[in-house]
């Protein structure tokens, strides 16, 4: 659907939720870390959360969309990392 607004600003608004989705688990990490344990996260939310960013990813990279590939790689990083800890610190 074509809603006459400039690629530019679509693009830009693209790469700002992506920003800002993917810098919202930095807290989380930091905690996580800090606190040397992560029994509040559920495997069951990982793993769901893992497979809603490998399903974007791979469209992301079907429609060749920049934003999207980049801010779910980012992501799928940073909630990788949560996992490592889930594994390591319970």
């Amino acid at each position: 659907m074509d809603f006459g607004v400039p690629q530019k600003i679509v693009d830009g608004i693209g790469v700002t939720a992506g920003m800002l989705t993917t810098a919202s688990f930095v807290p989380q990490l930091i905690r996580t870390w800090r606190m040397k344990s992560a029994r509040d996260l559920s495997y069951g939310w990982l793993a769901c959360f893992t497979g809603g960013l490998l399903s974007w990813l791979t469209y992301g990279i079907l429609i060749h969309s920049a934003p999207v590939i980049i801010a779910n790689t980012c992501t799928l990083i940073l909630v990788g990392a949560l996992l490592v800890m889930k594994v390591k610190f319970g």
